[in-house]
This record gives C-alpha cells, sequence and structure tokens, in this order.
C-alpha cells in the first residue's frame, strides 16, 4: 500500500488512494458540523488557500447559510485577485490523430465515423489569421497523440509558425500547449520555443477507473501521465495548467485529487498550477455522456468552482465553451478567470466551415456566440475582457508570478493592462455596439487605478493605441 506523501514524486504517493477515502469520509462524518465549517470559511478569508480534505468538507457542506458564506468568500477572494478581469482565449485544433483508445473522446483510434485530418503550415497559417481576424491573442494548442502524424518537431514548428504571423493588427502573442504527457526532453524543446503555459488534464485522478477509461496506447499509464507536471517543471517549464473531466468519476474523488496535484506541486516543485479547468464531459462524435453516469448537475458544478477559488486562491480557474452561457455566467461569478469564446473544436475550424459529413470536432461547443457576441455579453455583466498576455512576455512566471499575485502587486499590471489590449480589440474588432459598451468600461475603470503616475501613462497610451500604436504593456 502506497503511503500518502505529497512531496513524493510517484503519482500513487501524491494522489493517493487511500488518503482521498480517507478525506471523503471526514467530510461525509462532518459535513453539518456548523462550528467546524464556520472556522474553515473564516480562516479561508486570509486567501491563503485550504488542505484538499477542508475543501472537499465546504464542497459537502449541507447547511444553507454556511453555504452562502462560501459563495460570499469565493466571490470576495475572486474579487481581491482578479478584480473583473476575465482573460480570453481560443484552442486551436492542429490534428485528430491518435493512437490512444480513451472511451469518451471521439479522437480514439477505433472511431471510424471522424474525419481525420492535420494541418500543415500552410493551413495553420490561415487558421492563424481568421484567429487574428476575429481578435485573439493567445491561443491553447490541441492534438491526438500519434508520434508519427503528431511529433514533438511538428508541434514546434507549428509554434514557430504561429509567432511567426503578423497580419494587419493582429499577433499572437502567447502560445499554451496542451498535448499528450511527453519526455523532460521534449518539455525542454517546447519551453525553447516559447510556450506560456503546459497544459494537461488528468481526466480522473481514480487509477482504477483512468485504467478503464484508457485501455490502449500510450495514455494508458497511469503514473506516466500523472508524473509529467513534475517532469515538465523540472525541464524549466515554469507555468502549467491542470484539470479533470468531470463526469469521468464520482465528482468528490476528482475533486480532492485534483487538489491534492494542486498541493503536490507547491510542496515539490515550489510552485503550484499556474491554471486549473474545470470540463465536464459532452456529447461528441461516437461518443454519448450518457454511458457515464457521474454527471454533475449545474448547482454542483457552481459550487465545485467556488470551493476551488477558495482553496487555490492565485491559480487562474479556465471554462471552455463545453459550457452554455448560462453555465458560464454562474461559475463566472464565483471563481473563473478564464473563458475561451468564437471557439472551434475540430481541424481546420477557423479558416473554413466544416461540411456536415466531415466531422473532425472533439466535443459539441455549447456556447455558439462570436468573440465578439461573448465580449459584449461580459461588458454587460461588468467584467473587462483582457487580452493580456504581458506577465509571460516580461518574465513575470512561475514563482515570479506566485510572489506578485500573493502579495496583492500583481493588480498593478493587469488592471492598465487589461483596459489597453482591451483598447486595442475595440479600436481593430470590435462591433459598433461593443466598441461603445467597451469605451464607457474602460474610462469608469481608470479612474479606479489607485496609482497617479500608472494612471496617467495609461491614458497616453490609450491615446496612442487610437493613434495607431499597439502592443503597451506594464
Amino acid at each position: 500500500m502506497a503511503v500518502y506523501d505529497k512531496k513524493s514524486h510517484k503519482a500513487e504517493e501524491f494522489i493517493n488512494h487511500e488518503e482521498i477515502l480517507a478525506s471523503m469520509k471526514y467530510a461525509e462524518e462532518n459535513k453539518n458540523n456548523k462550528e467546524l465549517i464556520d472556522q474553515i470559511i473564516e480562516r479561508a478569508k486570509d486567501c491563503k488557500g485550504l488542505t484538499h480534505r477542508e475543501a472537499l468538507l465546504l464542497l459537502d457542506c449541507e447547511i444553507p447559510e454556511e453555504n452562502e458564506k462560501i459563495f460570499q468568500v469565493a466571490m470576495d477572494i475572486k474579487q481581491r485577485f482578479y478584480g473583473n478581469r476575465i482573460v480570453m482565449f481560443a484552442p486551436l485544433y492542429l490534428s485528430n490523430y491518435c493512437v490512444n483508445g480513451c472511451l469518451y473522446c471521439p479522437y480514439h483510434a477505433k472511431n471510424r465515423h471522424i474525419a481525420r485530418k492535420k494541418l500543415d503550415q500552410q493551413d495553420i497559417e490561415k487558421e492563424v489569421v481568421a484567429l487574428q481576424d476575429m481578435g485573439h491573442k493567445r491561443l491553447a494548442l490541441e492534438t491526438g497523440e500519434d508520434p508519427v502524424h503528431n511529433p514533438i518537431e511538428y508541434v514546434l514548428d507549428s509554434i514557430k509558425t504561429i509567432y511567426g504571423i503578423k497580419h494587419k493588427n493582429g499577433a499572437i502573442r502567447r502560445v499554451n500547449v496542451n498535448i499528450a504527457a511527453t519526455t523532460e526532453e521534449n518539455y525542454k524543446k517546447l519551453k525553447d520555443a516559447g510556450i506560456g503555459t503546459y497544459i494537461l488534464f488528468q481526466e480522473t485522478y481514480n487509477k482504477e477507473q483512468y485504467e478503464y477509461l484508457h485501455p490502449t496506447g500510450p495514455k494508458s499509464d497511469y503514473a506516466y501521465h500523472t508524473e509529467a507536471m513534475d517532469r515538465a517543471m523540472h525541464a524549466g517549464i515554469d507555468d502549467v495548467g491542470i484539470g479533470v473531466l468531470f463526469g469521468l468519476e464520482y465528482y468528490r474523488y476528482d475533486f480532492t485529487g485534483l487538489l491534492m496535484h494542486a498541493e503536490h506541486l507547491e510542496a515539490a516543485i515550489g510552485v503550484g498550477p499556474h491554471t486549473i479547468s474545470v470540463p465536464r464531459v459532452r456529447r461528441a462524435d461516437d461518443i454519448d455522456p450518457d454511458e457515464f453516469d457521474n454527471g454533475i448537475s449545474d448547482d454542483i458544478f457552481e459550487k465545485i468552482v467556488a470551493v476551488i477559488r477558495i482553496a487555490a486562491p492565485y491559480t487562474g480557474i479556465i471554462i471552455s465553451t463545453r459550457e452554455t452561457k448560462e453555465s458560464r455566467e454562474r461559475v463566472l461569478r464565483v471563481g473563473v478567470s478564464q473563458i475561451s469564446g468564437g471557439s472551434r473544436t475540430s481541424v481546420g475550424g477557423y479558416a473554413e466551415e466544416e461540411k456536415e459529413d466531415e466531422n473532425s470536432a472533439q466535443f459539441d461547443v455549447s456556447d455558439n456566440r462570436s468573440l465578439d457576441e461573448v465580449l459584449n455579453w461580459l461588458l454587460d455583466l461588468g467584467y473587462i475582457p483582457s487580452f493580456c498576455t504581458a506577465c509571460y512576455r516580461e518574465g513575470r512566471t512561475g514563482d515570479r508570478f506566485m510572489k506578485l499575485v500573493k502579495s496583492g502587486q500583481i493588480s498593478n499590471c493587469c488592471q492598465p493592462n487589461a483596459l489597453m489590449t482591451l483598447k486595442e480589440y475595440l479600436m481593430d474588432y470590435a462591433s459598433e455596439d461593443t466598441r461603445k459598451k467597451g469605451e464607457k468600461v474602460i474610462e469608469a475603470e481608470l479612474e479606479r487605478i489607485t496609482n497617479p503616475k500608472v494612471k496617467e501613462t495609461v491614458k497616453e497610451r490609450l491615446l496612442k493605441i487610437e493613434q495607431g500604436e499597439r502592443d503597451f504593456r506594464f
């Protein structure tokens, strides 16, 4: 039997099955212990985070008045660290060739329905130009795992192509990468290529369920997959993003494992995850989510996001277009800080609309609005859509980023950068209605900048953006 050790680099020790079961039992036994829950909530207000066991107790809490406090603390913490800024990104699918046999993913090797596609570098250029014409500055690269069709050299060439494309006023300033677990040597190559965050979803932390869901292919190796972030960070990648696919396993188990993984990275590497993603299983070609009986309601989903925000206050939380407009609105309020907009989950889906008989999408999108429609909606809700990539480009990554966030100093950069990148969007891409709403938001938010020198600099740069200059940052 493995012993729980969050500093260990062995998967079954830092994601320990017995510890998860013990945490679930503890939370079940104390979910109506008002005094204990109150103590945890009070301590959470210090914004130092919570242990996985404490967080699970808050998630399981059944006392209505305590749940109201939990949501309020989550909203207060989000406001303290992220304000009303929402970072925008888009996924870019390079290839759906895959050798794995994942039971929940339409890319699985035995699926003969899906149209297999791979973008060459000219195709990628067309996709990136289309994304730039929408206004995007930050991408998340996605590929299936296939050493023949999608070798690391292909990914590196694609990154180089993306960074090299300048179209009108458009430029992709940050490329995050979501590819299969790989070697430390390959992670060093990704680092040298200038990636932002390396993202890899665990899917589920339950080893037995993981192995059932991944019967064939390289991804079937639970330990190799679970230990990928250790290799990536040892290779010099400063920022990593973790996540589970809620619905594959009982949510309490994966919620606990997710926070244990975050604790492990903090304890063993010195830096917790830069982002945590919270996707839910969605219908896709050859995949019926009803086959998985662990689906969660919107109410539970909202509470999961709220408690993650409390437990990992410094970490960005990402929600994709898997979720509906209504679901996204709920979780934005309590913790989400990054969302996608105008997304296509098919290979080559931005430059050309896919034919009905050539489906290559990984999953069905629930929010089909354009990027401009999403921004218009965010502005109506009182948020500042941000296309900022400054921290990565200024070297504020890893422990340097976390120190700034934990001290509260990062807001001195984030707020001005959000306003300036929003201004770029308004000048170059926005509809007239979005532009008017955005200008009002910028005018109001300028007054909230407390540093007189920063405020004056931002005003000067906003004027220069109106005159055609681009890419200012703090």
